[in-house]
């Protein structure tokens, strides 16, 4: 059989998950219609961005993850979402945030090792209008998007 897996999880990184309407409803001890009708009232009112699956990600090769500070340099300081939305369309960026206080963006990287990530930093991250950053490794991860791991 063809093994088609690093796209499948590229699907479901982006989002293309569905909610198991009868796992719920089990749970719920409520009927699926009402299940459906208020996941739908949700995705119509935008409070449901996506569904996506969890990873164990050693097992899909992105065993490595880093939470990166960077500090951004007075001219970009007007606009800090250039930078963040720029760094956002990277793959290996799993989330970008601007934040206060002695950094303006925080990212969580997720690569399959540090050789990874040193090339990330090196071609991606180390650019016009970033100052400073600081790199943070996570040893293990407990809980995440939720759920504990």
């Amino acid at each position: 059989m063809k093994d088609i897996t690093p796209k499948i999880i590229q699907l479901f990184k982006e989002g293309n998950c569905t909610p198991q309407i009868a796992v719920i409803a089990k749970k719920l001890k409520e009927p699926a219609t009402t299940i459906h009708y208020n996941i739908k009232k949700l995705e119509k009112q935008g409070a449901i961005k996506a569904y996506k699956a969890v990873f164990d990600y050693k097992k899909i090769q992105e065993g490595f993850c880093a939470y990166v500070l960077i500090s951004i340099t007075p001219e970009e300081y007007s606009n800090p979402e250039k930078i963040a939305e720029d760094l956002a369309k990277h793959k290996e960026i799993e989330s970008v945030d601007i934040c206060t206080g002695d950094w303006e963006i925080i990212l969580k990287i997720r690569v399959k090792d540090q050789e990874e990530y040193y090339h990330l930093v090196k071609n991606v991250i180390s650019r016009k209008g970033i100052e400073k950053i600081k790199t943070i490794t996570s040893l293990k991860q407990i809980k995440t998007d939720f759920i504990s791991l």
